[in-house]
């Protein structure tokens, strides 16, 4: 299995709703190559209704925050990216990570995947090698504090201005760079 971040979410009435995976920008250098996830990566997934994909911290499979199988998990795909809400349970780890979210100290998310026979292809972008993956299965999605996609973020916000189109286009516009601070501002 492999895991990236590349994502963006926020904190709404007990849920954390937001993108585990935006269309486009590149990870990190991941030994020798970067790779981006081109838009339709995800619908074999999607497609699939008994695709059991969990929602972790950390690629944790011990501390599981919901699961597609009995929908405190949803899934969806938009022009952004692979769109997320998860419904956590009462448990001290869900409420030390809402926590962590709300404060900024947890700000990415990330996802577990392995790439089905020709879902990849390779390229040379200004000298670096690019790898697409153009069809994955998805095993799971985190929050994490540590990403291998620099462009991702978490932030608290209302559940009005995420479902926003504003907001979309802001995550769009801004090369998918939100933070606390700009949501919060009238406005913003």
């Amino acid at each position: 299995m492999e895991t990236r971040a590349l994502g963006t979410m926020g904190v709404d009435s007990g849920k954390l709703v937001g993108y585990a995976s935006v269309f486009g920008p590149l990870s990190e250098d991941l030994g020798g190559f970067r790779e981006r996830i081109a838009p339709g990566a995800f619908n074999r997934t999607l497609q699939n209704k008994s695709s059991d994909v969990r929602a972790l911290v950390n690629h944790d499979s011990t501390m599981v925050l919901g699961r597609r199988q009995n929908d405190t998990l949803q899934l969806s795909v938009d022009s952004t990216g692979l769109k997320v809400t998860i419904n956590p349970p009462s448990t001290s780890y869900a409420a030390d990570l809402m926590e962590l979210v709300k404060r900024g100290d947890v700000s990415q998310m990330s996802f577990g995947f392995i790439v089905t026979p020709g879902g990849e292809s390779w390229g040379v972008e200004d000298g670096v090698k690019i790898r697409t993956v153009s069809d994955l299965e998805l095993l799971e999605v985190s929050v994490v504090s540590i990403p291998a996609y620099p462009d991702t973020t978490v932030a608290v916000r209302g559940l009005g201005l995420w479902e926003s189109d504003r907001l979309q286009k802001r995550l769009q516009n801004r090369g998918n760079r939100i933070t606390l601070l700009q949501l919060m501002l009238p406005g913003g």
